[in-house]
């Protein structure tokens, strides 16, 4: 398994029509995407930074996982992604060997058509990780 670079982080947010505005007026980013992930219940935005974005996550049901995490938490900085150059099914299956427990056991369509899998914080220091391909890379 590979990590390539940090694909993106993951702020949720309560309103991307409010937080939008912070990041390109304040910032000076420009947002490229808009999109709805219906099977995650979450809209998102995506911003450029170098190699590296900032998604934007607003819930589009408070039972959904965004919903949950702002509830409990507030807005803020819900997860961390990686990029594989192996694959994601890979890298799975290279860290579940390992012991880390696994939220996906196999890899799921994510935002701009990615192929994504996620980490329980409970075996990653705390911190929610998702692993990100780009099938279209390959």
């Amino acid at each position: 398994m590979e990590l390539s670079h940090i694909e993106h982080l993951g702020i949720a947010v309560k309103s991307l029509e409010t937080a939008i505005p912070y990041y390109e007026e304040k910032l000076g980013l420009k947002c490229y995407a808009v999109e709805e992930v219906k099977d995650q219940k979450v809209k998102t935005a995506f911003f450029k930074v170098g190699q590296t974005k900032i998604e934007l996550l607003e819930s589009t049901d408070p039972e959904g996982p965004i919903g949950k995490f702002i509830e409990k938490k507030g807005e803020g900085i819900h997860h961390v992604a990686f990029a594989v150059k192996d694959g994601v099914q890979n890298a799975l299956n290279v860290l579940s060997d390992k012991g880390v427990q696994l939220i996906d056991k196999a890899p799921r369509k994510g935002a701009e058509g990615l192929n994504i899998a996620f980490l329980h914080p409970k075996s990653t220091v705390g911190v929610l990780t998702e692993l990100c391909e780009n099938p279209n890379e390959k």
